[in-house]
């Protein structure tokens, strides 16, 4: 499983990496919706790396496209490293926004987390083309050919 989850963090940095660039190109296109879904994204990957990390920084849940790639760039890597240096079956405790108490494993944490990916992934694709924008191919399978 731990080499799936790598396959797939490694699937979804490569799609942030260009949705990103394609964001760059359309600048003057891309409506309020996407950029926000992009950025939730982003910030809840963060949320979650650093609940299984323990480290707290400060959520920047509004900044320019110019910075989405690097914002990427550091949640892949701090997935990366609790995909290395984690046992997915060890148990995290966290608070919900709400305060409420919980506690997943390892690996259903960072599941949820590319499952939040390609849900909102899929919204971002489906407003690009009604802006007429052409959007990238995101499939997995195309990933994996």
């Amino acid at each position: 499983m731990k080499d799936f989850l790598i396959d797939l963090f490694e699937y979804h940095h490569l799609l942030n990496q260009k949705l990103a660039d394609l964001f760059l190109e359309n600048e003057d296109t891309i409506n309020e919706r996407c950029i926000f879904l992009f950025i939730h994204s982003q910030t809840a990957q963060q949320i979650w790396n650093e609940r299984i990390l323990e480290n707290k920084s400060e959520l920047k849940e509004n900044y320019s496209l110019e910075k989405f790639k690097e914002i990427d760039k550091v949640n892949y890597s701090n997935s990366m490293k609790i995909l290395k240096e984690y046992d997915l079956n060890k148990k995290i405790s966290y608070k919900n926004s709400k305060g409420v108490e919980f506690t997943n494993s390892v690996q259903e944490i960072l599941f949820h987390a590319a499952n939040h990916f390609s849900h909102h992934r899929g919204q971002i694709i489906s407003d690009l083309r009604a802006s007429g924008i052409e959007p990238i191919i995101t499939d997995y399978i195309y990933y994996k050919r």
